[in-house]
Order: structure tokens, then C-alpha cells, then sequence
């Protein structure tokens, strides 16, 4: 169980993915009906897009975007590192390329801390380099040690300044939350845990980060095109080293067996775009496996897309609808699959909890 300043979260946990502070095609009463505790929002883009002053004027992203459960933000490490072409990496931070309109700017993670502290997140994440794959020894040890640094320069920046967040202030309104918040409760930095393929140095990085004495733990750099095997020996190197009685979160990652699998280790919080961004292409999770809903075999199938789930797209709709809606381009098609899939995601996640709960 997480106690976060905007709710208690059951763990492990799923965590949809809201990068502009949207969850693509589901607003968020429908997620509140999913029963999703915990979502993700990204620093890069709404640092971009409204702009994280913008947000804060607005009293933060939860009364921004009217979500009143837990946000988790990361720290724009991911979305920098992927630019590429555009950005330039010294000790200092990352100097990069808006992908929206070409202008410049500059991360550091003083800076990526301003932002999320802005943002008003219930969780941060430390400012990193994700390493890509393949990367080789020395350029995953020059990797790890920038992190490091970067780190102690995010915790000690985001301790200096976390009560700058826009809630939670004499400013804020009774009404800006409904549903409240729980006393006392203050945002939580993440430290990430990098080091590429290499066990020697993910173990290295645990353990320097647990020195730094982080309030929750991630495991980042997987989910960049290393096969499955590599990820899940990653995870087996690090957990073991990582404070049990804290959160111990995997990003990006990854199908329904996977997530269940992880958090049969002891992973606690994982994230993926995977079941929305499958969605709109017209692939759909079920009980049965995949299910390509453009395949012409569904054109007149009356059945549910999947016979053993009890969601309300399940309890409703048709292969067959959700095809027609599929081929025809409507809107509703990526409403209706992604509801499907996050519940799927969710559920998923909700069974393991219960099998965990009775083997305690």
C-alpha cells in the first residue's frame, strides 16, 4: 500500500500512462470507473505544452486536468534521450530541440525538478540518462556515473524546494479537491537505477541509490528493444537490493503476462503506453490473447471481444461494432478498445493483489 498525498494506492499496481495529462481517448470519469489509483504524467511534454507555470497558476495538474486521485511524473529524461539528434548532453543537464516548434531549451535536474515540483505530483522522478540498447561497457558506466550525479542533484535540489508545490497551500481553495487530500502527507522523489545490460553496474547503481536514502526506487532503461530475457534478469539483479518495506517501480513495461510475472517478484508500480497505444492500432488484450479486431474473420462476430471479462465495453459491444467502428475510422473506435485494454491491465493487476494477498 502507497500513502500518497492524493490517496492510498493498493500495490502492485498498473499505472496508465497520461502523458499530456490525458490518458489517450478516456476521460477521466471513465478512468475513475476503471478504478485506475495512480496515473502517469510527463514532465518534457506538459513542460512544452501548456508549460509548467501555466499548470501551476492553474493550481497544479490534478486541478488542471480534474483528477483527484495520485499522479506520478517522470522526470523528461526518457523523452530528451530519445531526441537524439536534437539534444546535447554535458555533466551540467541537456540542451535540446522542442520537437514541436524547434526552439531551444535546457534540462537539468535542478530544472526537471522546478518543473515536476510545479506540476504538483504525488511522486517525482530523479533526473537520468537512459541508456539505449545496445550500448557498450563504457558507454554504460559513463551512463550510470552522470545519473548518479544527477541523482544527489535532484534529491538535494527537490528537498530544498518541494513545499513550493501549488496545493496544499493557504492559496489553494477548499473546492479545488472534492475528495480531498490526506493530511501531512508531501510529494515523494524517486531515484531511477541505470547501468544498461550490465548486472555489475545495475548492482552498483542500487546500491549507491539506497546510500542516497530515496523514499521509492525505479528500475529504468528496460523496454528499450533488449529481449525479454535481458529485462527480466535486470529486474531479478536489482529487486533483491532495493528496500523491500519501499516501492520498487519497473517503467515502461510491458504485456499482461509480464506485468504479472513482475509483480510476482515484487515489483510494486509498472507503467506502459502498451495497452493504449495497441488500442488505437485495433489490437485488443484478452483472456484468450491477442485479438486483432481489424481481422475481417470479426466482421459479423456478435460475441464480446472477450467472453470472460466483465468490463463495459465487454458487457456492451460486439466484435463486430468494434470492427465496423475500426475500419470506419471513427473516434469512438479508440474510446471503446482503449477502455478494454486498460481494464484488462488493471484487472490483471487486481487478481495478482488477491493472489498475493492469500499466499501472505
Amino acid at each position: 500500500m502507497l500513502t500518497l498525498p492524493h490517496g492510498r494506492v493498493e500495490t502492485p499496481v498498473f499505472m496508465p500512462v497520461g502523458t499530456q495529462a490525458t490518458v489517450k481517448a478516456v476521460p477521466q470519469h471513465l478512468l475513475e470507473e476503471l478504478d485506475a489509483q495512480l496515473i502517469l504524467g510527463n514532465t518534457y511534454h506538459l513542460y512544452l505544452r501548456p508549460g509548467h507555470e501555466a499548470i501551476r497558476r492553474m493550481g497544479g495538474l490534478h486541478r488542471f486536468m480534474s483528477w483527484d486521485r495520485a499522479i506520478l511524473t517522470d522526470s523528461g529524461g526518457f523523452q530528451v534521450f530519445s531526441l537524439s539528434d536534437l539534444r546535447k548532453v554535458t555533466e551540467e543537464g541537456v540542451a535540446f530541440r522542442s520537437h514541436v516548434d524547434g526552439s531551444s531549451h535546457f534540462f537539468s535536474p535542478e530544472h526537471s525538478m522546478d518543473v515536476q515540483i510545479a506540476l504538483g505530483s504525488d511522486i517525482a522522478m530523479a533526473f537520468d540518462e537512459c541508456t539505449e540498447y545496445p550500448a557498450d561497457y563504457a558507454r554504460a558506466r559513463a551512463s550510470l556515473d552522470r545519473t548518479l550525479s544527477w541523482a544527489k542533484r535532484s534529491r538535494d535540489h527537490f528537498e530544498a524546494h518541494k513545499q513550493e508545490r501549488p496545493w496544499g497551500s493557504d492559496q489553494e481553495s477548499e473546492s479545488s479537491h472534492p475528495k480531498g487530500r490526506l493530511e501531512g502527507q508531501t510529494p515523494s522523489l524517486f531515484g531511477i537505477v541505470q547501468g544498461g545490460m550490465f548486472p555489475e553496474l545495475r548492482r552498483e547503481s542500487a546500491e549507491r541509490l539506497v546510500e542516497m536514502d530515496f523514499p521509492g526506487y525505479a528500475i529504468g532503461g528496460l523496454s528499450v528493444g533488449e529481449p525479454r530475457e535481458l529485462t527480466r534478469e535486470m529486474i531479478e539483479t536489482v529487486l533483491p537490493l532495493l528496500p523491500a518495506d519501499k516501492p520498487r517501480y519497473v517503467m515502461g513495461v510491458g504485456y499482461p503476462d509480464e506485468i504479472a510475472e513482475y509483480a510476482r517478484m515484487g515489483v510494486d508500480m509498472m507503467d506502459c503506453v502498451l495497452p493504449t497505444r495497441a488500442a488505437r492500432h485495433g489490437l485488443l488484450f484478452t483472456s484468450e490473447g491477442r485479438l486483432n479486431i481489424k481481422n475481417r474473420q470479426y466482421a459479423e462476430d456478435e460475441n464480446p471481444p472477450d467472453p470472460n471479462c466483465g468490463c463495459l465495453v465487454c458487457r456492451r459491444y460486439s466484435r463486430a461494432y468494434l470492427r465496423h467502428l475500426m475500419t470506419a475510422q471513427e473516434p469512438l473506435s479508440a474510446v471503446l478498445n482503449t477502455l478494454h485494454n486498460l481494464s484488462f491491465y488493471l484487472e490483471t493487476m487486481r487478481k495478482v493483489r488477491e493472489e498475493i494477498g492469500r499466499a501472505a
